[in-house]
């Protein structure tokens, strides 16, 4: 990162992003998400410095765990889906990514699970330039 936040501002810019994200350690610890009152997959508290595996459903768990394995050999960096979801109501696409977090050697470090929903995202077309 070019340039330096507050610590006030790093917390607000990542509670303003329009998306949630979950971090886990390279021993597979939950150590930090943002968003927590209106995250899309919810968890409480009490999942801080647990094991990522307990905040997935039984039959994604094998995925989860490839992924995390495939991130700390190194053969990926990046794994992304998506899946169609009932939200206040309204079905919407949820984009969920997670992504390799490595230090300057390439090290693992842990990895950031990424949700947002996309589908505003999908209608966009043509062009609506800077305040049109």
């Amino acid at each position: 990162m070019i340039g330096e936040l507050s610590d006030k501002m790093r917390e607000v810019l990542l509670e303003t992003m329009p998306i949630e994200f979950s971090v886990v350690d390279a021993d597979d610890k939950v150590v930090a998400w943002n968003k927590h009152d209106t995250r899309l997959f919810k968890r409480p508290e009490a999942v801080l410095g647990r094991d990522v595996r307990n905040c997935h459903p039984k039959k994604s768990l094998h995925m989860v765990e490839q992924i995390l394995e495939e991130m700390k050999e190194g053969t990926r960096d990046r794994a992304r889906f998506w899946i169609d979801m009932t939200v206040d109501d309204q079905e919407e696409k949820i984009l969920i990514e997670y992504y390799a977090l490595r230090d300057e050697e390439g090290n693992y470090l842990g990895c950031v699970e990424s949700t947002q929903t996309v589908t505003d995202i999908q209608t966009l077309e043509g062009e609506n330039r800077l305040l049109d």
